[in-house]
């Protein structure tokens, strides 16, 4: 009897400042396997955990044929793991929520420490914009404020949904946010009015600053981590007075855009194992001294044998470096 053919799956990585998320899809990009760790300052790290715990769910009979990296350290985790694609977080999340919500239009997402809007149009990303600046509008600050209020962070969206009276809290700016929230706790506000506020101000801060000037049309999708808070969910609602559909997988989404996107990239160079978690990895950062820009440069060893570095402005630094 021949033995069954192995069945083509693809390793989509998000690498974020807070989380670190990943997808093992198929070729009809069902969803396989998935983990959700923090980073922890660690993306290599990270990577590896994340890597172990997909191969414990993969089921059997699959081999991985393409590998994709987006999020802030996308290169890094990239050259570690030997990806064939390798994209920012505007692609990646636009491909990965199209292939979810087909007609989307416009795309909120709040990560940990950044933010984005992405605008559809024909399936086509027409507009876009990051904040990576201020963490007023973030998973972070609402994190923080929690703590804060000693609230937990998984119980403070039903919190705020009791509230009748919502505190306003200043929403242009983290220092103000925090200041005006401890001036409304001296004066009386209960915690939940307060944190009905923060709900608020994360989303008012979001619209008046990121999407600022754009036209947001339906349907509306929301995801990252904040998605999961209904009160954040149910102020976005009531301030576009339009539906916002939040999907189970949402904070999957940059990931899976990237495992669907290394399918028609070129192939991968070696075969991929997700043996590669045990595999020493190592980053240094040196200054090339070759001139008196002084470049900063990264430099990638795998095992001890140096297989890639960046920061260099000039091609006499990347033969040297």
């Amino acid at each position: 009897m021949s033995k069954a053919k192995n069945k083509n799956a693809y390793l989509g990585i998000d690498i974020g400042s807070i989380s670190t998320k990943g997808v093992v899809i198929d070729s009809e990009n069902k969803v396989l396997a998935s983990s959700y760790n923090w980073t922890n300052g660690n993306p290599l790290g990270a990577v590896k955990d994340l890597l172990l715990a997909l191969k414990k769910d993969l089921p059997s009979g699959y081999v991985v044929q393409g590998v994709g990296t987006t999020g802030s350290a996308r290169r890094l985790v990239g050259v570690a793991l030997g990806a064939n694609v390798v994209k920012n977080e505007i692609t990646a999340h636009a491909i990965g929520t199209l292939s979810v919500v087909p007609d989307v239009r416009t795309i909120l997402e709040i990560g940990g420490q950044d933010s984005k809007i992405v605008l559809v149009n024909n399936g086509v990303v027409s507009d876009y914009a990051m904040n990576t600046l201020c963490a007023a509008g973030t998973g972070s600050f609402l994190s923080s404020q929690a703590k804060r209020l000693d609230v937990p962070l998984e119980d403070f969206a039903n919190l705020a949904l009791t509230s009748k009276n919502p505190a306003k809290i200043a929403a242009r700016c983290t220092v103000f946010a925090e200041s005006d929230l401890v001036h409304k706790a001296q004066i009386g506000y209960s915690k939940a009015d307060i944190v009905a506020g923060l709900c608020r101000s994360i989303v008012l801060n979001y619209l008046n600053n990121l999407a600022k000037g754009k036209q947001i049309k339906a349907p509306v999708v929301f995801q990252g981590g904040v998605s999961k808070n209904k009160a954040v969910v149910k102020e976005f609602e009531r301030e576009l007075g339009l539906p916002v559909y939040v999907d189970k997988n949402g904070h999957l989404m940059g990931a899976l855009g990237v495992a669907i996107l290394s399918k028609s990239a070129p192939a991968l160079l070696k075969e991929f194992s997700f043996d590669v978690a045990d595999v020493k990895f190592e980053t240094r950062g040196t200054e090339c001294e070759l001139c008196p820009n002084s470049c900063e440069v990264i430099q990638v060893f795998r095992d001890e044998v140096l297989i890639d570095s960046w920061g260099n402005k000039c091609e006499r630094g990347v033969k040297n470096a």
